[in-house]
């Protein structure tokens, strides 16, 4: 009986939301810290990794930490266009000197700082569900008013599971090893301009509980070439602090992009600064491709496709000599 209703709530959920995720081109979070609502499309698998180095400085405890780390995120998209599965993490090396009372100190620690396994699923889709605005032909001040509809994001929800093993240093005392998170994410598309919004609860079962929110403002400069601006706040009762971040990213071809940012906060205990770079690849498996039918993306989707299979038919007959 369980069985039959877990399958029929996977079936639910499957109808809920078919539209697609696919792009043509790779679809990255990096280099920010934020997670956009759509998934990366089925059967497509896409690794987003990159490293960094910086420093923190402790004003009260009177510390300098030198930082070094790699980070990766393993995405796939599982069943169906609106569902992605992930592993995220982090490795981090610490070198810590303190200065007290005339007398200096070192400490070195380095392991898994965070890896957390999870799933996001699309529940909301304006580019779906809403229909697009048409032209007044009898008013032209009814078709200069702002189209508020264009203020409803993309809602996903996300769920997962963070892990550690062996003695990690980088457990709070009395931290369990496993712990839920939970995030709400949304996302606008406003043509070259698009913002990302979470929502994160993180270590939810533990005595310290971190709250996250995260604003991403990401500018496509040229269709290869965009920079963006992150805010990131944090309040927990033993660490919170206030971050932003500013980079850019570069498409090569259709499936890979490399990055480039950095990091600076608005304390000192500590004060922070970062700078990291990094690289996205998808393996794109995807067999088919699904459009937002009846929408005003899914025919600009459409169209972009269209032209694409235009332009490479064109180039293979003027190679062949038009034969």
């Amino acid at each position: 009986m369980k069985l039959k209703v877990i399958f029929s709530l996977f079936i639910i959920l499957a109808g809920l939301n078919l539209n697609a995720q696919y792009t043509e081109t790779i679809n990255s979070n990096r280099p920010g810290q934020s997670q956009g609502a759509f998934a990366v499309g089925t059967n497509v698998v896409q690794l987003e990794s990159g490293a960094y180095f910086g420093g923190d400085e402790h004003a009260g405890f009177r510390t300098t930490t030198d930082i070094w780390g790699i980070d990766y995120q393993l995405k796939y998209g599982l069943f169906f266009e609106s569902l992605e599965v992930s592993l995220t993490g982090a490795f981090e090396s610490q070198n810590m000197t303190s200065a007290f009372l005339g007398s200096t100190g070192e400490t070195t620690i380095a392991n898994f700082k965070s890896n957390t396994i999870g799933a996001k699923y699309l529940i909301f889709d304006p580019y779906k569900t809403l229909e697009e605005k048409k032209p007044n032909l009898y008013s032209y001040y009814a078709n200069q008013k702002f189209d508020w509809k264009k203020l409803i994001p993309a809602v996903s929800i996300y769920a997962g599971a963070n892990f550690a093993f062996g003695d990690n240093p980088y457990l709070y005392r009395g931290e369990r090893k496993f712990s839920p998170k939970a995030a709400i994410i949304t996302q606008n598309n406003w043509g070259r301009w698009v913002l990302v919004i979470n929502l994160i609860g993180d270590k939810l079962s533990e005595d310290y509980p971190a709250y996250t929110g995260i604003v991403t403002l990401t500018h496509a400069v040229t269709p290869n070439f965009a920079v963006f601006g992150e805010y990131q706040g944090i309040k927990n009762d033993i660490y919170a602090d206030d971050i932003v971040r500013a980079g850019g990213a570069y498409l090569v071809g259709k499936n890979l992009q490399f990055d480039l940012s950095g990091l600076l906060n608005f304390k000192d205990t500590p004060s922070r600064w970062q700078v990291a770079a990094g690289i996205s690849y998808r393996l794109d498996l995807h067999s088919f491709d699904e459009f937002l039918e009846e929408s005003n993306e899914g025919n600009k989707r459409r169209q972009r496709s269209e032209k694409l299979s235009r332009e490479k038919k064109n180039k293979e007959e003027n190679e062949n000599g038009g034969f």
